[in-house]
Order: C-alpha cells, then structure tokens, then sequence
C-alpha cells in the first residue's frame, strides 16, 4: 500500500516527522504560509542528531484548497489553531483518509469528531526534542519515537503501513493500543515540564538539577498518574522514574510551551492544563496543583497579552 501524506502544521515536529517520510522516498505535501516562498525556492532543512539532510525538491502548498486529498492527514499546528482545522481539512480528505493529531493535551479528538463523525482520527504522541530555527529549518536535539492510536474508526491497514514508512524513514513508531492511556502518558512529562519552564523561566535541566523543583515536579507527575486513574488510565507508577530518568539524560531543552512564552505566542494552556484538569475533576479527581500551575499560566498569559 502506497500512501499519500499532508502535513498540516510543517515545523518543529511536522517538519521532522514530514521531511523524515520525505526524505525517505514517501509521497509528501506540505502546507506552509510564511515560509512558502523560501522552501520553494531552498527546500526544508533539518539539521538531526541521527543525521543531517534536506527535502528539495519539496511539496509545498500555501492552502490546501490546492492539496491533493490524502490517504493520511498529519496534523501537528499548536492546538491554539484548532478552530480552523475544519475548513482546513475539507479539500484534502477523502471517505477513507486517517487524520492524526500529533498535538499536546487531552481531548482534542473528540473535539474533531463533533465535525467529522465519520472520518477515522487518531491520535499522535511524539516523545522528542525538536524546534524550528528559523525559516524552513527544524533542529532535531533528541529522542524522536512517536506513538499513534485510534479515536474513532480505526483502520488497522493504513496505520500498520504508517507504521511501516515511519520506521523506514528512522522513526521510531509505537501503535498505542489504548489512546486514553497513551494521551495520559505524555501528559505525565508535558504538564510539570511545560509548565514550570514557563513559570519558573528556565529549561529541563536547571529544573532537574534543583531539589526543590525536582520535587515539585514529581509530585505533579504522581498528581497526574491519579488524574489519569480516576479517568480509566491505569499507568505504572514506575512511569515516573522513567520519565525524570529520560530528562536526566535529556540534552538540556526548551519544551514548547517555554518557546511561545519566549516569543509572546499564544501558549497551549486550554489542551495540556485546562481540559486534563476538567475531565478529571468530572471523574471525582481534583488535580490541586496542576490547577495552581494553570492558573499562573493564564496570570502569565494574560500579562503577555497585555
């Protein structure tokens, strides 16, 4: 099976998990807006700790009313742009077409489903470190595995396929056979570490480094694992080790949200922190300081936005 990918959202992960397929011989096309012109005259660069290359020629579009439809849609925008997606979609699926969200938080799915009932969505948790540096230019730090499972009308075919492109192209690929405890997995290392970055204005590793926010970030991680319990997700608290072991080793790292913050974007408070908080304290568990975080994110946010 052939298949045909979008890549809606072409940077710091998109662009890596994209330009990889591309690079590797899959049939990609990319939506850019800024970087148009300069990746379809340069191409798309990524600079990676496994090996450095470029996609030129590439498939690049500025709408996707100009896209072919796609077996396979990869949506990796920041979940601040959700709204559009609808219309984004539209031109670009067909009845049997697989849109992944590779995006952070809980509930997005869902969220896309109230306008495509019957499409088959799934969801996508990448496990990496890797930003944009700067007009068509990914720099990929390390990790890289993604985790992909089903939200509703599952196609085992197109994802096992998926999964076999993902690994020719060095990509570590994980099919998530429980997308609800995949979600809850990342949440465990995106809140404390989104978070803090921002309200404490550091990176992983001073964090790590530092008694009293190592401790604070373990207790949010157990505070999340019982989140994640109330909401079905059974996870081994043995989690936690691997997670703090994971960013012990972590080349020292700006996640996301910290990045926004740096730049005076819009952070994805409402996907990681408000509907996690939400939908657990519906299942009868309130996540104290998660919530805390939350609300001075949005303290932050709102001083941001003037």
């Amino acid at each position: 099976m052939k298949l045909k990918y979008a890549i809606i959202g072409a940077g710091a992960i998109g662009g890596y998990y994209g330009g990889r397929l591309a690079h590797a011989g899959s049939d990609v096309h990319f939506l850019f807006h800024s970087e148009y012109d300069h990746v379809k005259a340069n191409g798309m660069r990524v600079d990676s700790v496994i090996g450095d290359f470029v996609v030129n020629p590439i498939n690049a579009y500025k709408s996707t009313a100009d896209m072919p439809k796609s077996d396979v849609v990869i949506v990796a925008l920041k979940s601040t742009q959700n709204h559009l997606l609808p219309d984004m979609l539209r031109p670009i699926v067909h009845e049997n077409t697989v849109v992944v969200l590779i995006q952070n938080g809980l509930g997005l799915e869902g969220e896309l489903a109230q306008h495509f009932p019957h499409l088959s969505i799934a969801g996508g948790m990448a496990f990496i470190c890797s930003s944009r540096v700067g007009a068509g230019h990914i720099s990929h730090q390390d990790y890289g595995p993604l985790t992909v499972g089903f939200h509703q009308n599952a196609q085992a075919d197109v994802l096992a396929q998926m999964k076999s492109d993902m690994e020719a192209a060095q990509v570590p690929f994980i099919v998530a056979e429980d997308l609800n405890v995949a979600r809850w997995k990342k949440l465990v290392w995106n809140i404390p570490y989104n978070g803090l970055t921002v309200a404490l204005n550091t990176a992983t590793d001073v964090i790590m480094r530092t008694p009293s926010s190592r401790q604070l970030v373990t207790d949010m991680m157990e505070e999340v694992l019982a989140g994640a319990k109330a909401c079905g997700a059974n996870i081994d608290p043995s989690f936690i080790d691997d997670m703090l072991s994971m960013t012990d080793k972590m080349t020292p790292y700006s996640p996301s949200m910290k990045l926004d913050f740096d730049n005076k974007r819009q952070m994805e408070i409402r996907a990681i922190y408000s509907n996690p908080i939400r939908i657990a304290k519906e299942s009868g568990f309130y996540m104290r300081k998660v919530e805390m975080l939350e609300q001075q994110l949005l303290f932050i946010q709102n001083r941001m936005n003037g």
